[in-house]
């Protein structure tokens, strides 16, 4: 049985969603959770909730980390022997054996440096990288890195390549995943230096490599693994969600407006737009792994809902179960032997 921490104090509206949501995904998928955070005011959320059978417990943990905690003061904290955060010591959880993967709607840089001090990082693996899931045309894909790295070096890419494929692999379950990196232009030779020098990496590499692609091949399902530096990928990320939102919104809102023909068309339309809606909801997968970490750290939106929150559990949860820690690792250590 999957043993899952959750930050209560991770999202923005904590502790309701975070415990909330913990509290469904206990009940849905029969696994273990543990909440970290003040107890004083996880303790009263968990009371509201019917936990009668479910294998819940709280860890105290008296701090949190915020949007504030940057630097050197956000060093300290995540390599402190004496934690107080609610991160810190959730990753220690993970650490030490007592649970099998951290799951977080906080400070997505906290969450990496906390990650790199208490977890450490796979060996062969100079970067972890964050790694999302966009919705394509046949399906989705698998992009990294999409902030925890904003410059990267030919070498970074080609562990992401790798840590990416391996995570489609188990966890997706995507037969010989298809990798390109993202580029201005399909053509080889195409794209900044950064791309030029890591095209030859990807060749030389046992990768099923599909070579160079746009924004518009990543969303139409060329690939099922877009590997970019976390500048790139941050800029994809946040386009792509208010290019759907801008979709959704500006469509409702000509039905609204709309003439009595254009409403009735509305309500025809309404349960594609529900779909269109769904499949651009980024709590649907709720939290983007964090690869190349010596541990499963899984980092949701702020925002997060319940919702949200019970996902990111359940992608957690199946990580854990397919043991994707372990392939990553020997994926890279095998990559080290050339």
């Amino acid at each position: 049985m999957a043993r899952i921490v959750v930050d209560a104090m991770g999202s923005d509206e904590h502790p309701i969603p975070d415990v909330e949501g913990g509290v469904q995904a206990a009940r849905e998928y029969g696994i273990d959770i543990i909440f970290v955070g003040d107890e004083a005011k996880i303790r009263p959320v968990l009371e509201k909730q019917n936990i009668e059978g479910l294998n819940i417990r709280v860890v105290h943990a008296p701090e949190m980390l915020t949007m504030e905690d940057k630097g050197e003061a956000l060093v300290l904290k995540a390599r402190s022997k004496e934690p107080k955060d609610s991160m810190a010591i959730g990753m220690d959880l993970v650490k030490n054996g007592e649970a099998d993967a951290f799951v977080t709607a906080g400070n997505t840089g906290a969450g990496m440096v906390t990650a790199l001090f208490r977890l450490g990082r796979i060996r062969g693996v100079d970067r972890p990288a964050l790694a999302p899931i966009f919705p394509t045309a046949t399906g989705s894909c698998i992009v990294l890195d999409i902030g925890a790295n904003p410059d990267c070096k030919p070498e970074n890419l080609i562990q992401f390549g790798i840590l990416g494929s391996i995570y489609a692999e188990k966890v997706r379950g995507v037969k010989n995943p298809k990798v390109g990196l993202v580029s201005n232009g399909e053509e080889e030779g195409k794209g900044n230096e950064l791309v030029k020098g890591a095209t030859p990496l990807f060749k030389a590499s046992k990768l099923n490599y599909f070579g160079n692609v746009e924004g518009k091949e990543v969303i139409g399902g060329k690939v099922d693994v877009a590997v970019t530096d976390g500048f790139t990928g941050n800029v994809m990320l946040k386009t792509a969600e208010a290019v759907g939102k801008l979709i959704v919104d500006f469509v409702r809102t000509t039905i609204k407006n709309g003439n009595l023909g254009t409403k009735i068309g509305g309500l025809l339309v309404k349960p594609a737009l529900s779909s269109l809606k769904k499949l651009m909801d980024p709590g649907e997968q709720g939290a983007a792994p964090m690869l190349g970490v010596n541990g499963l750290v899984f980092i949701g939106h702020g925002r997060s809902d319940a919702f949200a929150i019970k996902n990111a559990v359940r992608v957690a949860k199946e990580a854990v179960d397919v043991n994707v820690l372990d392939a990553m690792k020997s994926a890279i250590e095998e990559s080290l032997k050339k």
